[in-house]
């Protein structure tokens, strides 16, 4: 299974974290969206693409890479966050990323999210938020999750 994450992780190293520990367990590749063409994507099985949460979404630069992206069947895929705190339930951008990349071709097995140190403007003023994540208990869940998804990619057609 040939797989790579497509990652955007700004402030903290906080999304990094969480693509190296998804990567390692899946032997992924881990590239900015700045460093692949949208079109070089053919060649994986399975593609990740995460972000932190900026602004109450996904970071600009891959929305963008993700909107570049040919529209033809492009396989499986997931996305992952870091954010300092849960997704709000009357702004569902996890799903709205969700259908980007169906509507772009991919089939999109799971999602991961967790916390991240958040600093955003008025955060910081008080040292932030979310302060020491994600730790070692997230990381965990990182893992875990890669493992539950690469079973899954495996044993579905």
């Amino acid at each position: 299974m040939k797989t790579l994450l497509v990652c955007k992780s700004v402030s903290h190293g906080n999304t990094r974290r969480i693509a190296d520990t998804i990567g390692q367990v899946l032997d992924a590749r881990v590239v900015d969206p700045s460093e692949i063409a949208p079109t070089d994507l053919t060649d994986y099985n399975l593609v990740g693409f995460g972000s932190g949460i900026y602004y109450m979404n996904f970071h600009p630069d891959l929305r963008r890479f993700i909107a570049a992206l040919p529209p033809r069947p492009h396989g499986k895929a997931f996305h992952f966050r870091t954010s300092g705190t849960p997704e709000p339930p009357m702004l569902r951008y996890a799903t709205t990323l969700s259908r980007r990349l169906e509507q772009k071709g991919f089939q999109v097995l799971d999602t991961f999210d967790c916390r991240g140190h958040d600093t955003w403007l008025p955060l910081r003023l008080i040292g932030g938020i979310s302060k020491g994540h994600p730790d070692a208990t997230d990381i965990s869940a990182a893992s875990a999750f890669a493992t539950a998804l690469r079973t899954r990619v495996t044993t579905t057609p």
